[in-house]
């Protein structure tokens, strides 16, 4: 539940989302060090939130930082049930439908020598479900995170950019996408969407995030015997 003025709550997102950022960039190479060659997005993300939790810098930012948080909706009789799992939530206090999500995407992934980006999935199983309201119901403001797994951020970036463009009119796209500052190695842009239930507008944030060079070409060569890429 948001109280008060939206804008301001956008602010203060904004702000949350560029600190939470810094503290991903400053244990990133610690996280990936512990990873798997060519993890799959749920093992990234875990390891990601346990070693955040554990961070002094980071547990400042939130009240919590939960694993695949789970929004509530309601029916009309008030029945509340579940509207899926959010891969990454920054909840801000006790109050558990106010949350900064991040939603995350593997990119970029090699197998048998050959690169799929995964942008497709990134908008329609990722960036869609912000726009349907199956994720921030009410909220202004979401995030994408994307895992850029050959560390190509520059090309994800541009097949990104073109997936939520040649998508517009689905994922009702009212402005961007805008560049934004980028953290480290990290390409930040943002794209603004209509939503149909109510026709206000949410800004999802979007972070792509390269894992290291030598990490990168270690998983191309295991890539090569390894089992076909997926959505996740």
């Amino acid at each position: 539940m948001m109280v008060g003025d939206p804008s301001m709550w956008a602010d203060r997102f904004r702000s949350i989302d560029t600190r939470f950022l810094q503290c991903v960039v400053a244990v990133w190479t610690r996280c990936v060090a512990i990873l798997p060659v060519q993890p799959d997005e749920d093992t990234i993300t875990i390891n990601l939130v346990d070693i955040l939790s554990k961070d002094p810098n980071a547990r400042r930012l939130f009240h919590y930082l939960e694993y695949q948080h789970e929004p509530f909706g309601h029916t009309e009789d008030g029945i509340a049930y579940s509207k899926g799992k959010i891969d990454m939530a920054v909840l801000l206090d006790q109050e558990r439908e106010r949350y900064l999500a991040y939603e995350c995407k593997r990119l970029n992934v090699i197998h048998n020598g050959k690169k799929s980006s995964l942008a497709t999935p990134y908008v329609t199983e990722g960036l869609s479900r912000f726009v349907t309201e199956q994720y921030a119901e009410n909220l202004p403001v979401g995030c994408m995170l994307g895992y850029v797994l050959d560390g190509e951020v520059n090309d994800a970036h541009s097949k990104v950019h073109a997936a939520i463009v040649s998508r517009k009119s689905e994922i009702a796209l009212s402005a961007g996408p805008t560049q934004d500052n980028e953290i480290g190695e990290v390409r930040r842009f943002f794209s603004c969407h209509v939503r149909s239930s109510n026709g206000h507008e949410i800004e999802v944030r979007h972070a792509l995030l390269p894992f290291p060079k030598k990490s990168s070409e270690k998983a191309k060569v295991v890539a090569q015997a390894g089992s076909p890429p997926s959505a996740k």
